[in-house]
């Protein structure tokens, strides 16, 4: 979703800069109008390709907004001032990109800004969920018990990354390793026997295949090396975005990792209802902070189709329904708690679920790979090995 700079002046007369987040330059300024802002310039932030490309360097973790809201939560509990709290935790920071950001923050607050509206200068640090919760907080007076919220929904969706990550770093590896093995047999153990043997003698096929593909790859290794960097950074590009909705439809289609994927986007999203639900944010708003949550373009835009029926006046569960990305379990859940008014319970329950399921899956996802990846691996060097002693073989027939 673009990004948005923004000069601005705040309901008391004072100028405000910062970014917020839309789907275009319109709903950039509705979301700026919501903040009681009257919009002096408003200009897309442009992002160079090699930005994009090494993106993640030197960025803001998971782990790092997780201990942001958890240590500012004790110490608003504990009594401090929030803009002395903001101050603390600057110093406190081991990452200086969160520093700079605390920095940044810390000084709205104390200009007079609110800290909701603050956060929303950082979308690419605070999600939409994240600031709605904080603003739902500041005007019940009970921040000190949201931060503890979306600390806990931190920690769900960090539980969640880091099982899918675990599910697919083993075949990563593995693939890895078996490419270093060939390599070091094509750069050194294949030109060893190719020596052994005198040009006039003729070669099995196989063999020469495995004789060529040593020649290609020593003769033309900056080549493969400029194509497989560049492919990686094309397909990291690609694949990283959440708009792409070809990707997103590929993605919850393939084998054994398409349900994982599909799960785990469905346990990030009732869970994020939920706890925006329980924070006291209206629905329309509630469903509108929760799609984007999925990881999905194309769920988020499903989702937000939904939220559009809902704001007509019907309920969440036939929207979802109709989404067709829901299994009837959610849809069911949410209707019963629908009917009886405890569609946050219903919501919790869901999320309790498919996290569980996530957890189970990664694990017998890697249980399920690794034999599969050490027979894959063997067959490629033991078919290498095999082609080199072909001719050896040969000789040895033709002699006796």
């Amino acid at each position: 979703m673009p990004v948005f700079n923004y000069e601005a002046i705040d309901k008391y007369g004072n100028m405000a800069q910062g970014r917020v987040e839309a789907e275009n330059d319109m709903a950039a300024v509705a979301r700026l109008r919501k903040m009681d802002y009257s919009v002096l310039d408003l200009t897309v932030v442009k992002e160079s390709p090699f930005a994009r490309l090494t993106q993640g360097r030197g960025s803001i973790k998971t782990k790092d907004v997780l201990f942001f809201v958890v240590q500012l939560a004790t110490m608003i509990s504990a009594g401090m001032p929030l803009a002395r709290s903001l101050q603390t935790l600057k110093r406190q920071s081991e990452n200086p990109a969160m520093g700079k950001v605390i920095e940044e923050i810390a000084s709205n607050v104390e200009s007079g800004m609110s800290f909701s509206e603050s956060l929303r200068s950082f979308p690419d640090v605070f999600p939409a969920m994240q600031i709605d919760m904080v603003a739902a907080g500041e005007t019940g007076g009970v921040l000190e018990e949201m931060l503890h919220r979306i600390a806990e929904q931190l920690r769900r969706d960090k539980r969640l990354k880091d099982s899918l990550r675990s599910a697919a770093m083993y075949p990563i590896v593995m693939v890895c390793i078996a490419l270093v093995v060939v390599l070091v047999m094509l750069f050194y153990l294949v030109p060893t026997f190719e020596g052994m043997f005198p040009k006039n003698i003729p070669v099995p096929a196989a063999t020469q295949v495995v004789f060529a593909a040593s020649h290609s790859v020593r003769e033309y290794w900056y080549v493969y090396l400029i194509g497989g960097v560049s492919v990686f950074f094309a397909l990291r590009t690609y694949f990283t975005g959440t708009d792409h909705k070809l990707w997103d439809h590929y993605k919850f289609s393939l084998p054994l990792f398409g349900p994982l994927l599909k799960k785990a986007a469905i346990a990030r999203f009732t869970s994020t209802l939920a706890t925006l639900l329980a924070s006291g944010v209206p629905v329309i708003q509630a469903l509108e902070a929760a799609g984007p949550s999925t990881g999905s373009g194309l769920a988020a835009e499903k989702i937000k189709t939904a939220c559009e029926r809902v704001q007509e006046g019907q309920g969440i569960a036939g929207p979802l329904q109709e989404s067709l990305f829901f299994p009837p379990m959610v849809i069911d859940m949410v209707a019963v708690g629908e009917e009886t008014g405890n569609i946050t319970h219903m919501l919790t329950q869901a999320a309790e679920f498919y996290d569980e399921e996530v957890q189970t899956m990664s694990k017998g996802l890697t249980a399920l790979l690794e034999p599969f990846m050490i027979v894959i691996i063997g067959l490629i060097v033991g078919g290498i090995i095999i082609a080199l002693y072909l001719p050896m073989f040969a000789i040895t027939t033709s002699l006796s």
